[in-house]
């Protein structure tokens, strides 16, 4: 687990307005606001606009996000629906025995 301390630097992946995108881009700054208040950065990065960007954290499908730090960095793939899977992706709470 994290230390509660620490920020959080979040990168997501999306294309355009289509509903995931704009779907993963709500679910991501909700749960932000839960589970990290005051202690995160979120990027929003429009690969119809700059899909150069894709290759750096080598983006295979959209949406994704990228927890840049704190590390190790990890990726989840999706619209983030899924509070509990996301909380888990990201280390913010232990996986369910």
């Amino acid at each position: 687990m994290m230390k509660p301390s620490e920020n959080w630097v979040l990168r997501l992946y999306i294309a355009g307005q289509a509903p995931k995108s704009l779907a993963a881009i709500s679910n991501l700054h909700r749960i932000c606001e839960e589970h990290l208040a005051g202690r995160y950065l979120v990027e929003v990065v429009d690969l119809l606009e700059k899909p150069q960007l894709a290759e750096g954290d080598k983006i295979i499908a959209i949406p994704t996000l990228v927890r840049k730090l704190p590390e190790p960095i990890r990726k989840i793939i999706g619209d983030l629906s899924d509070t509990e899977k996301t909380l888990v992706g990201l280390q913010l709470k232990p996986r369910s025995a």
